[in-house]
């Protein structure tokens, strides 16, 4: 009854909403302006900043809340019992989705600095909601492997670039633009695709097939085409599975399932069969593998990015919630143990930050060199940024203490998604033996994975003991294999280190190299050693624009 209250609302943090996602990310900013030509800059920030007011935005926040509340259904026939194979999503999944496309974020391959650019809108985007995001990497990831055709390409590529969602199943040379999907995983061989089953037969038209088979895993299934690979007459190879032909009939596309995750619960993964399904082949019979790795690479460095967006976004969080709790006679962010933490997530979060941005200014400059680098430098970024990035967000949960484990704070959807990027694109053993194999047939990429990591020589002593016990790891190939996840450790957290050095403030390149390199560090976020300055780390990660 009003005039009775039982209680009045007091020390509870405002949301953190209203705010633009991008400025208030002072790592990001940073690295886009490292990364970016001077006579782009200006509307590349200009850009970015609009796509983080978005992103910060209230309306955008329950968008996300609302996707997730409702997640997809799967629709296999219409009221009248014709097969139709339809998933159904909130309304504002779409919204979402539309929002991501218009901001530019299926296309980077021909912009001015349009790598960076791109990645950092990713890294901004993947805070609002992570689900609409496998859509935006497969629809970017899909131009190298198209361009093993260029007839295909000079068709699709555009389409792909677009800024304009349409949402219709119709003939994608009827649309303004179009969202692409992949199949490559089976029942029987996970990321062993050379033990897929699924069979190709040749039609009387050159390059087209009809497939009969099916997949464990199909991404984004409401899309207007797929990558898939199949089994051809002289071996595995890639195709392009529309969604709908251009007659107007609908492709062979059985869903028989949508995945039931733990997280990216607004996004529909697909269990998928082809039964006469017709589709284009892409690049050569027999070098599937080689014409799809161009998108799984980048889509390997999406995962990285993905990854330090949700540990932005985990640890912007906590920050906040810090600044402005007050516990035992003060701010919590003032007490020097939760300092601690959140320097120590903070960390975490930079590195992976300056690392994933990095790697897109690599995909920019497309020289050969930077090609090399990308190719050893791009799965330990996937296997160690998306490591980190589980525990990262547990434990900023953990700093709201009980209101970080209910679903309001929006900390149990970044805690459920952490696992995901880990585990996609190729777990953490195909990442590292990855690099093995970079290792072994391409010594390039090592060269120049250690010309990025001499740049800082001789700036911190730590970090170049850290570069000298690496040598002794790549010197030593005995029983490499069951080493490799120690080997992939270590480059990432010296190519971490090479970049905060040179590019970071001196207490964050510091604290850094102490903890991670150093060895003073413990087993938990949280144990920082004395003497650094620990206040200028946190205060740097604080969300305020």
């Amino acid at each position: 009854m009003a005039g009775t209250p039982t209680h009045t609302v007091t020390n509870q943090p405002p949301p953190l909403a209203g705010y633009d996602v991008f400025a208030a990310d002072r790592a990001l900013v940073d690295a886009v302006e490292r990364y970016t030509d001077p006579g782009v800059l200006d509307e590349v920030r200009a850009e970015l900043s609009a796509l983080g007011r978005a992103s910060g935005s209230a309306q955008l926040q329950e968008w996300a809340v609302q996707a997730n509340e409702h997640p997809p259904r799967l629709r296999t026939h219409d009221r009248y019992g014709h097969r139709i194979d339809e998933v159904d999503f909130h309304p504002a999944w779409h919204r979402l989705l539309g929002k991501g496309v218009s901001a530019g974020l299926t296309g980077a391959w021909s912009r001015p600095a349009g790598h960076v650019r791109r990645a950092a809108g990713f890294l901004v985007w993947t805070q609002v909601d992570a689900g609409n995001c496998c859509p935006l990497s497969m629809t970017h990831a899909a131009v190298p492997a198209l361009r093993a055709d260029p007839e295909l390409a000079a068709e699709w590529e555009p389409r792909l670039a677009s800024t304009i969602y349409d949402r219709e199943l119709r003939p994608a040379g009827q649309k303004p633009g179009a969202v692409f999907g992949m199949g490559m995983t089976e029942k029987q061989g996970g990321s062993d695709v050379r033990a897929n089953t699924t069979e190709a037969r040749p039609l009387a038209e050159a390059g087209t097939y009809l497939l009969t088979g099916h997949k464990w895993f199909c991404s984004a299934p409401m899309s207007d085409a797929f990558l898939v690979l199949a089994q051809a007459p002289d071996g595995l190879t890639c195709f392009l599975v529309p969604r709908v032909l251009d007659d107007g009939t609908r492709n062979v596309f059985r869903l028989q399932r949508l995945k039931d995750k733990l997280g990216n619960r607004s996004n529909a993964s697909a269990e998928v069969e082809f039964d006469g399904t017709w589709a284009r082949r892409v690049g050569e019979e027999g070098q599937g593998v080689r014409t799809i790795i161009g998108m799984v690479a980048a889509t390997r460095l999406d995962c990285a990015l993905g990854s330090a967006g949700l540990m932005r976004q985990a640890v912007a969080q906590a920050v906040h919630h810090s600044a402005h709790r007050e516990a035992f006679g003060g701010r919590l962010i003032d007490k020097p143990l939760m300092r601690n933490v959140l320097a120590d997530l903070a960390l975490e979060s930079e590195a992976a930050t300056a690392l994933a941005l990095r790697l897109a200014a690599a995909y920019d400059d497309g020289g050969e060199r930077e090609r090399a680098f990308l190719r050893l430098a791009v799965p330990a970024a996937k296997y160690w940024i998306t490591k980190r990035c589980a525990p990262v967000a547990v434990e900023a949960a953990e700093c709201l203490g009980g209101n970080g484990y209910v679903e309001e704070s929006g900390l149990p959807r970044l805690v459920r998604e952490s696992p995901l990027n880990s585990v996609w694109e190729g777990a953490g053993n195909v990442q590292a033996l990855d690099v093995l194999r970079a290792l072994r047939r391409e010594p390039g990429a090592l060269d120049a994975c250690l010309t990025e990591i001499g740049r800082a020589h001789g700036a911190d002593h730590r970090l170049d003991r850290a570069v000298k016990d690496l040598f002794t790891e790549l010197a030593d190939l005995d029983g490499i294999e069951g080493r490799a996840r120690r080997l992939v450790e270590r480059l990432a957290l010296v190519l971490q280190g090479s970049l905060l050095v040179r590019h970071a403030p001196p207490e964050v390149a510091d604290a850094f190299c102490a903890s991670r390199l150093g060895g003073d560090h413990g087993a938990s976020f949280g144990t920082l050693p004395a003497g650094l300055d620990l206040a200028a780390v946190v205060e740097r990660a604080r969300p305020v624009s």
